[in-house]
């Protein structure tokens, strides 16, 4: 028999894990949504995908999953702000992102963040039930560096972390 593991216990654990921190985004009927998440990843180099994991009681879950198409921001240090806000349930939708640069992708629509390290625009290729979230993998349509000099936001720990790179000898 299984012994049921304590929730607690398990997000301590995990939190270990240090992750970067992007905005995912995706344009529905003229509006225009984000969520913060740290659950992304690459998947495969041929065909190029990548992959994110929205809680299902999340409004921007039924959004992405209709809309089928979406943009992520990987945030820099910079970028926190945006990051406590995007992940806060329950804001206010309109106007979300006044005072937040950004542009909208050229293939999607969906909101880019400027001073972003990186962005993807993805179509949804496929989806997997997972438990409270759901696995969403998306075909990259395009990419991008907004800002190549920028250091990553981290996630450790339960709180946002630095990171400056050595310079290379």
């Amino acid at each position: 028999m299984t012994q049921a593991l304590d929730a607690l216990e398990y997000r301590r654990v995990v939190g270990r894990f240090a992750t970067g921190v992007t905005v995912v985004t995706s344009t529905l009927d003229g509006g225009h949504y984000a969520m913060t998440c740290n659950s992304f990843a690459s998947v495969s180099l041929d065909p190029v995908l990548v992959l994110f994991c929205p809680e299902k009681v999340a409004r921007f879950h039924d959004v992405v999953l209709s809309s089928g198409e979406w943009a992520v921001s990987v945030l820099g240090q910079s970028q926190e702000a945006a990051s406590r806000l995007f992940a806060r349930r329950g804001r206010p939708l309109e106007d979300q992102f006044a005072g937040i640069a950004h542009s909208y992708g050229p293939l999607t629509g969906a909101v880019v963040l400027d001073g972003a390290l990186a962005s993807l625009e993805c179509r949804t290729v496929s989806t997997a039930d997972a438990g409270d979230h759901t696995v969403v993998i998306g075909e990259v349509l395009g990419l991008g560096v907004p800002d190549p000099a920028a250091d990553p936001l981290l996630y450790y720990e339960g709180r946002y972390r630095s990171f400056r790179p050595e310079p290379y000898a």
